[in-house]
């Protein structure tokens, strides 16, 4: 689609932050109204707009990428769109250990220890822990706490824990975040600490460094949406 308009403004959309092209407000896919929880979000989202050359780069819009999917995907039916993200409780990437590298395990143990203790302390609950790649149990209130937790979001914050879990392997790590108990792109280093170990030890590869840039930027957006949902 071409840049059709030449003015981008925030607007009072019943109660939320909008956004209008040359007046006119702008619509999700599904043509509900693109109104955003809080104004700095709408703002992020407009500057988005403004940017735009003479076509429309969806790629080049993660703020409205999401917005988008919070108010089509994740609104009509949150259970549903949390339920694959909840799902991680029972494989979370921190409970599995390396069987054979004791210099990884002792880093995996630095980084990923103090993230499950966290999550210990803040939800009332313990991990069980496994080398190797072999399915673990969890205890079943470990399961139902950390489910919970991701239930109890909103479609905005549920829609911005979803790349992050996904991405990651870790729900740990995205409630971690959600919650600001832990700097981003510590989580990021956390969540990536196997495959930069392993370009450490072995040496780099294009087509995975390429992956992991495309997944950090995805991580990083999800990271800011986050963030800004939550400024005034």
């Amino acid at each position: 689609m071409k840049r059709f308009w030449k003015e981008v403004a925030v607007i009072d959309d019943d109660g939320g932050w909008g956004i209008a092209l040359d007046g006119r407000p702008v619509r999700t896919p599904q043509r509900a109204s693109l109104a955003a929880p809080s104004a700095a979000l709408a703002e992020a989202i407009a500057a988005e707009w403004r940017a735009v050359g003479e076509t429309i780069d969806p790629g080049a819009m993660p703020m409205t990428g999401l917005a988008n999917a919070a108010i089509d995907l994740a609104a009509p039916d949150v259970a549903a769109f949390a339920a694959p993200v909840a799902a991680y409780a029972e494989s979370d990437l921190f409970c599995y250990r390396d069987a054979r590298d004791a210099a990884l395990q002792a880093e995996q143990v630095a980084a990923w220890n103090p993230l499950l203790a966290w999550a210990e302390g803040r939800y009332g609950i313990e991990f069980a822990l496994t080398q190797g790649v072999l399915p673990v149990d969890q205890p079943a209130a470990t399961i139902a706490a950390l489910r919970d937790a991701v239930f109890a979001q909103d479609p905005w914050r549920i829609t911005a824990l979803t790349p992050l879990v996904t991405i990651g392997g870790s729900l740990v790590a995205g409630l971690a975040l959600l919650e600001n108990a832990f700097d981003a792109d510590a989580l990021w280093q956390a969540v990536s600490l196997d495959e930069l170990y392993q370009e450490r030890r072995w040496g780099a590869d294009s087509e995975a460094q390429k992956a992991r840039a495309g997944n950090q930027r995805a991580w990083d957006n999800a990271a800011r949406f986050l963030a800004l949902i939550e400024r005034t």
